[in-house]
C-alpha cells in the first residue's frame, strides 16, 4: 500500500508493511510492540476456552502495557501450592502467582503468570460468576504483577488500575476490591 514508507537497511531498500510503518524513525527500524500470549492449560477447566483465555490475555497485556511473550498456565492445587510454598514461603494453593521473567538481553519475555483453577472454580462459585471471568480477573490481576505493580506496597495504584481496566476489558469485579471486601468484614 501507499502508507507503507521506503527506507534503508543494510544499504537496500525496504518496502515495510502499513502496520509497521509508524515504527520506523528517521531510517531506522524500531521493534513494534507486540503481544503474545500462550495459555497452557495443564488442568482443563469447566468452560474454559484456550482460544478465548489467549485473546483475553492478549487484550490485558496491551491494556496494562506489558510488551513480549506472557505464558498462563492454569494448573491444579498441588502444583500451585508447590510454587507458593517454594517462591513465597506459604504452604498453601493460592488463586493467582506472577514471575516476572529474568533480566535478559533482548526483552522478548515478559513473564509467566500461574493460576489454580480449582481455586478459581471455587471463586466463580462463590462470587456467582463464571469459572472463564474468574480466570479473566485473575489474568488481568497478574499481568498488572508482570507491569511492575505491588498492590502490598504501593499505596493503591494497582487498585485503581486494576479498577479502571476491569471496566475497560467488561470485567465485573477485581481481585484487590474482593480481598479489601472480605478484610473488612
Amino acid at each position: 500500500g501507499g502508507e507503507a514508507r521506503r527506507y534503508r537497511r543494510r544499504g537496500r531498500r525496504h518496502r515495510a508493511h502499513p502496520r509497521l510503518a509508524g515504527n520506523i524513525a528517521g531510517g531506522r527500524w524500531q521493534r513494534p510492540p507486540f503481544h503474545v500470549a500462550l495459555v497452557i492449560m495443564h488442568k482443563p477447566v469447566e468452560g474454559a476456552s484456550q482460544r478465548a483465555l489467549e485473546r483475553f490475555t492478549r487484550r490485558a497485556q496491551r491494556a496494562a502495557g506489558v510488551r513480549g511473550e506472557v505464558s498462563v498456565l492454569l494448573a491444579s492445587s498441588r502444583a500451585v501450592r508447590g510454587l507458593n510454598r517454594r517462591f513465597r514461603g506459604v504452604d498453601q494453593p493460592t488463586d493467582v502467582l506472577s514471575f516476572p521473567p529474568l533480566p535478559g538481553p533482548d526483552g522478548r519475555f515478559a513473564g509467566d503468570i500461574v493460576i489454580c483453577g480449582d481455586v478459581a472454580a471455587r471463586n466463580a462459585r462463590r462470587f456467582r460468576h463464571s469459572t472463564a471471568d474468574e480466570l479473566k480477573i485473575l489474568i488481568l490481576h497478574g499481568m498488572l504483577h508482570l507491569a511492575g505493580h505491588d498492590h502490598e506496597h504501593d499505596r493503591g495504584e494497582m487498585a485503581r488500575q486494576e479498577e479502571r481496566l476491569r471496566r475497560a476489558l467488561g470485567l465485573r469485579d477485581t481481585l484487590i476490591q474482593r480481598t479489601a471486601a472480605r478484610r473488612r468484614r
